[in-house]
């Protein structure tokens, strides 16, 4: 008999909490993927049992009911019918769901996916720029006066100067803008009718790039004489923001709400000339008005604050932990005003050894997160930006590894400060600036010593790295943890590979291709791409590192999300719901953090027999459409 899919969607909103409690709904190939307010008003239990749904999940913020395919499009249609909702995509439903969370988290995934994606320019320059600089600064080779080093130095440089574009481009991606509006935003934070943010601290470059001779920045008055006190109302300093990311983050994130509220307000027939024209002109000038000059005056406190405690071990080590900080801020480079100061009046520039150290501690706590992850996408970003860091171009690190995991970035702070401490009371420096890391060698007045710097540095943020930090599947109560001893007394083969996931046998046996399992709605794929699995033993054992997503009421099936947001199922038996949870017992509950070899089920096999049932083991990859290379245990 045909499914009522009017009746079945009816069914499913009637057990949802009300049309209020529904954020948003999407589907994919088999599932209805909803985005709730209050889980607490789901009726879980009920919607199991809805003619139609095929089982349900929890992850990653969405409920997702399997329906099938061919089937759920249908279900989806009438689901909108009744509720009265708009159709959305697999995003809007992740987008949503990850609004859901709290706002420190939505603020340190946005950052990281700002710049997780930009990580391949910035390592490549990084490594480029350390090698060159390092090259350059040996003395007979002769290569910084080579066109070699000018091309490379060029190249090398290239992400670091136009950062602010990178950012802006990556930003409006993420914050939902134009990316090309983005783009121009970025550019006109380093227009070459502006002057280069990093020569700021230069009466001479001021002086040469104005025309004038007082060494001050000039201004653009925009809005007249307006006065607040000595304060002109809207000016405008002629200066870049080379070097800077927050305030292009800020920039373009008040940009991308400016185009979307525009695209809302304003009518179709004119909106494509009126939205970009109002939105970038609106944006340029709250940027370099507000925030812009915001931004500046935290840097005068933040560099004048710097001079101070630079002076002793105890503002060194202060120094030390918070330079990465900056870094995140955008200020560092500002650093080279101190840096140039010092070489001027007494010739050895003290500052460099407190950079290094904080820059190192970098490199040491990135490569512990590097050695130790176990996760292959981590190791790969992780183990190249730690050399990069260890050059002395510590973004990429910072970045895209040690802020993202956060405990990483303290660690890395404590090394800093450690080290700095040594650095001021042995009084070592350096004949040069901007050059730290491993290159600083060929700077520093006393190499010995500088090594040891680097080890402390380095191997305290190592040593606290490997200590504290976990990767967030391995953050598992203690009684999780004592169940993971238990660890099947087999090597498990992978029975599912996807997007560079593995999925291990979850219990001992002959792995047979999903057309072999005794059950339409498996064999077919409708519920995922998997196996069945005839087992040689009683006990099912998590297959990876993961999460409990969902424990079926009769102990015979547990749903399970894993590495790269994959979701199993793995269902004991064919038809054995009907057993209702007699010869099953479960030793995991929703929610639980899980490790590999920790024990999920146990089953009697002989008390499924003897009921008339197969006992196969069912391994269903439920979001396999999610992935382009799914492969099975024949192919793995």
């Amino acid at each position: 008999m045909a499914l009522d899919y009017h009746k079945c969607a009816e069914e499913i909103f009637s057990h949802l909490g009300g049309r209020d409690n529904i954020v948003s709904a999407a589907h994919c190939a088999t599932r209805l993927r909803l985005v709730i307010a209050d889980n607490s008003k789901v009726d879980t239990k009920a919607l199991e049992n809805v003619e139609g749904v095929k089982g349900l999940f929890n992850s990653n913020g969405q409920l997702q009911l399997i329906i099938g395919t061919g089937t759920v499009n249908k279900v989806y249609e009438e689901f909108l019918a009744i509720t009265g909702m708009t159709a959305a995509t697999k995003e809007d439903v992740k987008a949503a769901a990850a609004a859901r969370q709290p706002l420190p988290k939505q603020m340190v995934k946005a950052l990281g996916d700002v710049f997780v994606p930009i990580l391949p320019a910035i390592v490549a320059s990084g490594l480029m720029m350390g090698l060159v600089e390092a090259l350059g600064k040996i003395e007979g080779l002769g290569f910084a006066n080579s066109d070699w080093y000018a091309f490379l130095d060029m190249i090398s440089a290239t992400a670091f100067a136009y950062l602010p574009v990178i950012v802006a481009i990556s930003a409006a991606r993420v914050f939902g803008g134009n990316i090309f509006l983005g783009a121009v935003i970025g550019l006109s934070m380093i227009h070459s009718s502006l002057l280069n943010g990093w020569n700021v601290g230069s009466a001479d470059a001021i002086n040469s790039f104005f025309g004038v001779a007082d060494g001050v920045v000039q201004k653009w008055y925009l809005f007249g004489n307006i006065k607040i006190g000595d304060y002109v109302l809207l000016q405008i300093n002629r200066q870049g923001y080379q070097g800077h990311v927050i305030p292009v983050i800020i920039a373009v994130f008040l940009m991308c709400k400016i185009e979307q509220w525009l695209h809302k307000h304003v009518p179709e027939m004119i909106d494509l000339f009126v939205t970009p024209l109002c939105t970038v002109l609106s944006t340029a000038l709250i940027t370099f008005t507000i925030i812009g000059p915001i931004f500046s005056t935290l840097e005068t406190y933040v560099l004048s604050f710097a001079q101070v405690l630079v002076r002793n071990p105890f503002g060194a080590m202060i120094m030390g932990a918070v330079y990465p900080v900056t870094v995140v801020m955008g200020l560092h480079h500002m650093y080279n005003i101190i840096e140039a100061g010092m070489l001027s009046s007494v010739g050895l520039n003290t500052w460099m050894p407190i950079a290094s150290a904080a820059n190192f501690a970098q490199f040491g706590a990135c490569l512990a997160v590097g050695l130790k992850a176990r996760a292959n996408k981590t190791k790969v970003i992780a183990v190249p930006s730690s050399m990069s860091a260890a050059l002395g171009i510590t973004e990429p690190a910072i970045f895209g590894v040690n802020m993202r995991f956060f405990k990483p970035f303290v660690c890395a702070m404590i090394g800093g400060a450690v080290g700095s401490i040594f650095g001021a009371m042995t009084g070592i420096g350096a004949t040069a600036y901007g050059v730290t890391g491993i290159p600083g060698f060929l700077t520093i007045n006393n190499a010995g010593v500088y090594a040891i710097l680097l080890l402390i540095s380095g191997g305290i943020a190592f040593v606290l790295t490997t200590v504290i930090w976990k990767e967030e599947t391995e953050a598992a109560p203690a009684a999780a943890t004592a169940a993971a001893s238990s660890a099947p007394a087999y090597e498990a083969p992978v029975v599912i590979r996807a997007g560079g996931n593995e999925v291990a046998a979850p219990v001992k046996g002959e792995a047979v291709k999903s057309e072999e399992i005794p059950d339409d709605a498996f064999s077919s794929g409708a519920l995922g791409i998997g196996v069945g699995i005839k087992p040689d033993d009683n006990v099912v054992y998590a297959p990876f590192d993961g999460k409990i997503s969902t424990v079926i009421d009769t102990k015979h099936a547990v749903g399970i999300s894993g590495p790269g947001n994959m979701e199993l199922l793995i269902h004991v038996g064919i038809d054995t719901v009907k057993m209702k949870g007699d010869g099953f017992n479960c030793f995991v509950s929703q929610d639980e953090e899980v490790k590999k070899g920790q024990k999920l089920l146990e089953f009697d096999r002989k008390k499924i027999k003897d009921a008339g049932y197969s006992d196969m083991v069912v391994v269903l990859l439920t979001n396999s459409d999610d992935y382009d290379d799914v492969k099975t245990a024949s192919d793995c």
